[in-house]
Order: structure tokens, then C-alpha cells, then sequence
């Protein structure tokens, strides 16, 4: 209970140094969310600022901000007037929740056989031949991948719309442009950690005492060499988040990635602070995970902990 404590209390310190260091950020950058009402009367630029409070010291900006989020609201957005931060977020995040989870989903459900399969060929020609596809996997950026998707499956193919939100063939190619790097890297790092857990000495001594490969593979070797896959989760997780942001972009999807680049280049400050700390928040919960799983694989860890 003293460590679960103790790993909440450095979550909401990590969260409000983060939200924190943004606001900062934000106001600091040039421009601002009404530039282009310069042309309005007097009375209605200080109308604007009144109702977003832009009209009071910085300081009380940020207590303001703090104490709106501490009730639970985020804020007035200001690019959609119409709506709260909370409604807009409310909205994308099952979006690009399910984009991120199915891209990891499917990075898994590949890297892992195709590391298993490539360790168990090394030096073979079938191994180099992967691993020189997940090195071209892992040097094309998601800004590139992406369009090349659209151009070979939407507009060469007809198979797949080249963008937008509906049903599944709309997920298709957002997900695989998000798994591609994480396909190549998690296939990488399986092929290494399964050559380093099959040369190992207790691995030796099992199959001189006459055990399967079949037996020494799924028994023996495969959980101790997951143990890498799931210390990345954590970074590959925060890739997909990274990388939402650029494919939500390309596709025209609604997702939060999509609302940060707009509210970044709108100066809408509540609604970038609200995205940021819903993010950050899911990656220290999903921090906390990683952590339980690699718990429940090494024992070791267990007993450190």
C-alpha cells in the first residue's frame, strides 16, 4: 500500500510539473488565441479576454486554470466556443484510444512470432532478409509511411478510403501507418533476447537432458525473453501517442492528436493544457501497468519491489 502511495503521489507531481511547464509555454510563444479579432472594436476584444479571463495577471491565469481543474473542468475551448475541453476530449479519446491500442495490438501480435521465428533462423537467409525489413520499417518516418499507404490502398487500389472516420475501413490504414515502426523495433528486440535466452546455461542443460525444442521454447525460453517486450511497452506507448498526432493529421480523423496540432496552431490554450494532461495521465497509468505485467513475468522484481 506504501509503494502504490508513494507512486501516486510522484504520478500527480509529474502531472502538474507537466501542466505546469506547458501553460509556461504557451504563453510565452508568440500571438494569441484572438489575433485575428484585431480588427473587432475595443469593446469586443476586451470582451473576449474578459470571458477567457486573459485579462488578468498571468498568476491568476494559472490559479484559475489550476482550480477549474481540480473541480474537473478543463476549460472553455477557444477554437470551439460552443464547447467545454472536457466534451471535445470526451469525444476523441475513444478515437484515438482505438487507434493506439489496435496499432500496439498489432505490433505485438507480429513482432513477437516474426523475432521468435527470426532468432530460431540466425544467420540464415530468411533472418537477415526480416531484419533488413524491420531496419526499412524502423528508418521510414510515420510522415512518409503514411501518404504512401494512402497513395498505394486508397488511390492506386481503390481498396481502403484515403481518409476520414467511420467504419473499419477507416481504421485500417491509420493503425497499420502507427504499428509499422513498432512492428520492425518489437520484431528486433524479440530476435535479440530470444538468441541471448536460448544460449543460456540452464537452456543448455535441458535439452541435454533430452527436452523438445518445441517444450524448451514455449516453457523455458519465451517468458524470460519477453521480459525486454515488456520494459518497451512503456516507450512504445508513448510512440504511438507522439505519432497519433501526424497520422490523425494525414487521415482527417477526430482524434486528440488532431485537436493538439489544431489548438497549437490556434493558440487555444485550454484545450492543448487539457489534451496534454489526459495524455500524461494515461501514460503514468499505463506506466503503472507495464510495471505490474514485468512484476508478474520476473519475480525478481517482485521481491525488489
Amino acid at each position: 500500500m506504501k509503494r502504490w502511495a508513494g507512486r501516486l503521489a510522484e504520478a500527480l507531481i509529474t502531472l502538474w510539473l507537466l501542466a505546469t511547464l506547458c501553460f509556461v509555454l504557451l504563453r510565452a510563444a508568440p500571438g494569441g488565441p484572438f489575433d485575428t479579432e484585431k480588427a473587432a472594436p475595443p469593446e469586443v476584444q476586451a470582451a473576449l479576454a474578459a470571458q477567457y479571463r486573459l485579462d488578468r495577471p498571468l498568476p491568476a491565469q494559472y490559479a484559475a486554470w489550476l482550480g477549474d481543474v481540480a473541480r474537473g473542468d478543463l476549460g472553455p475551448s477557444f477554437q470551439y466556443p460552443d464547447y467545454r475541453v472536457t466534451q471535445l476530449i470526451a469525444g476523441a479519446l475513444p478515437v484515438s484510444a482505438l487507434n493506439g491500442g489496435l496499432a500496439l495490438l498489432l505490433a505485438l501480435a507480429l513482432g513477437i512470432p516474426l523475432g521468435v521465428w527470426a532468432a530460431l533462423r540466425a544467420e540464415r537467409w530468411s533472418d537477415r532478409v526480416l531484419m533488413f525489413g524491420a531496419g526499412l520499417g524502423l528508418a521510414v518516418p510515420k510522415f512518409v509511411a503514411a501518404p504512401l499507404l494512402v497513395l498505394l490502398f486508397a488511390v492506386t487500389l481503390h481498396w481502403l478510403p484515403a481518409g476520414g472516420w467511420g467504419d473499419w475501413r477507416h481504421v485500417a490504414l491509420p493503425v497499420i501507418a502507427l504499428a509499422l515502426p513498432n512492428i520492425a523495433y518489437c520484431a528486433r528486440l524479440t530476435r535479440a533476447s530470444m538468441l541471448e535466452t536460448l544460449s543460456a546455461d540452464y537452456l543448455k542443460a535441458a535439452r541435454a537432458r533430452g527436452l523438445s525444442e518445441t517444450r524448451l521454447l514455449l516453457a523455458h525460453a519465451l517468458r524470460p525473453a519477453l521480459l525486454p517486450v515488456a520494459a518497451w511497452l512503456s516507450p512504445a506507448l508513448i510512440n504511438v501517442v507522439t505519432g497519433s498526432a501526424v497520422v490523425e493529421q494525414v487521415f482527417g480523423i477526430p482524434g486528440m492528436g488532431r485537436y493538439f496540432v489544431q489548438g497549437a496552431l490556434n493558440r487555444d490554450y485550454t484545450l492543448v493544457l487539457g489534451v496534454v494532461l489526459v495524455v500524461g495521465a494515461l501514460i503514468v497509468a499505463i506506466n503503472t501497468a507495464v510495471d505490474a505485467l514485468r512484476a508478474w513475468l520476473d519475480p525478481r522484481l517482485r521481491e525488489a519491489g
